[in-house]
């Protein structure tokens, strides 16, 4: 072989060993050391910004915002000694469930999120769980128990929500205690009544995953309590997704002179039976209502003085005493919220948003590692205090946060309508506001 023949050849070797040694520090930096070399944390995260379930969605968002607002000034997450900025990838769903599952997807194999964030509703958080499973990928998500872990159970996604009639389980320091769950709160304000009413209960859902999880429940539940729900056991109230004439409800709830309302449906739904049930001259004397009297955005367009004296569950609000990253407190997002908005603070921008971001960033932290069974670990046991308040998961993976009660209030502020606290039975958190019985005229 000439020894030209014998340069070529060892010119070739030379480049295979070039691309052999460049392949392997590629491959240590950003395999084998993947985590150490992060420049930023990804999180993903899948809500509803546009359509009927915005307020949950724009809530959400804003909240998880700020909560990495908040950690990035302390120099970022901490992981392995060093403090990694934290960036948040957030999904518009168009409150369309169909489209949430292929969000979750992309930001876990395209974005290369280590972790998701969802919503309230079970249509949403649903799918996102099981697309966490699938992908072994963490997810958090913030809304009622029942109707989500029906369709696990999940090794992934963790829910700091609340239950709606399932007592917390026998050995969890929250077992026994009033307040834990919805019928907590519904019931100790309607006892605290009841005896100014003939125990006649509308009960009204929209029938989704949501209501009818919400409905299914109350009924049993007000039958033992000693009150008469109106013929649950034909699903009445239970109504189809679509409906804009509540008139044959209304006259039946009439005519059987049911004097108390409880309910679970979209604000939009519920603002078109409020105003045709005043047209039809129909008024209980106590009206409790979830989903729909939860968000300002939604209780201000009904209309008139509709909203006055409307009772919901609350997750969170600006009086509780927790405390978030940073010395963050719930009256500084509140406040921060309301110069940022101009109207009353959103209470999912604490109990979901701000919250749930806030026990993931301190499961990284508590991790020590962007890996994501190690994250997932730190979640499940963790027992961090949150802006809700203290956490602790039960082995169905859920943490039920403190509940109270809130009624809608006319103020002389210019978004007119605040919804503050006036029951709870919890000692930490104080009622802000009498609470309004029976419910004015219309």
């Amino acid at each position: 072989m000439s020894k030209r023949g014998v340069s070529r050849k060892m010119l070739i070797i030379a480049i295979c060993i070039v691309i052999i040694v460049v392949t392997a520090i590629i491959g240590y930096y950003y395999i084998a050391q993947p985590f150490a070399k992060a420049r930023e944390v990804l999180i993903g995260q899948v809500v509803s910004l546009t359509g009927s379930a915005a307020g949950f969605g724009i809530g959400y968002q804003w909240g998880a915002l700020k909560a990495i607002e908040d950690i990035n000034k302390l120099g970022g997450v901490l992981v392995e000694g060093r403090r990694v900025p934290v960036r948040l990838i957030t999904y518009d769903d168009g409150s369309d469930p169909a489209k949430t599952s292929a969000l979750a997807v992309q930001l876990v194999t395209i974005d290369n999120v280590i972790a998701l964030l969802g919503s309230g509703p079970p249509t949403f958080n649903n799918p996102l769980s099981v697309v966490a499973d699938k992908y072994e990928t963490p997810f958090i998500c913030a809304g009622p128990f029942e109707p989500w872990w029906v369709a696990g159970p999940y090794k992934y996604a963790w829910n700091v929500g609340f239950r709606i009639g399932q007592p917390v389980p026998a050995g969890d320091p929250r077992a026994g205690k009033r307040g834990y769950t919805i019928l907590d709160v519904f019931f100790s304000f309607t006892d605290k009544f009841a005896d100014q009413t003939n125990r006649k209960v509308a009960v009204l859902a929209l029938d989704d995953a949501d209501g009818r999880g919400w409905y299914m429940i109350f009924g049993p539940a007000l039958k033992e309590r000693g009150y008469e729900p109106y013929e649950i056991e034909r699903n009445f109230g239970l109504y189809p997704p679509g409906t804009t004439d509540f008139s044959s409800l209304i006259l039946a709830w009439k005519e059987a002179k049911c004097e108390i309302l409880w309910g679970n449906l979209p604000g939009v739904d519920f603002g078109v039976l409020w105003r045709q049930a005043a047209a039809l001259g129909w008024r209980p004397k106590m009206a409790i209502i979830g989903r729909a009297a939860l968000f300002y955005e939604d209780v201000s367009a009904w209309g008139g003085d509709l909203p006055l004296g409307i009772a919901t569950e609350i997750w969170w609000d600006p009086a509780y005493p927790y405390s978030g990253i940073g010395g963050r407190t719930s009256k500084s997002l509140a406040e921060e919220w309301v110069k940022e908005m101009g109207y009353f603070v959103n209470r999912i921008a604490g109990f979901g948003g701000y919250a749930y971001t806030q026990l993931l960033l301190d499961a990284i932290e508590k991790a020590g590692t962007l890996d994501k069974k190690a994250i997932n670990k730190a979640i499940g046991e963790s027992t961090a205090t949150i802006l809700t308040g203290p956490v602790r998961f039960t082995d169905m993976h859920d943490s039920p946060v403190p509940l109270v009660l809130g009624q809608w209030v006319k103020t002389d502020k210019p978004w007119i309508w605040e919804c503050p606290i006036v029951y709870s039975d919890h000692p930490e958190i104080k009622p802000t506001h009498e609470p309004i019985f029976p419910l004015p005229p219309s």
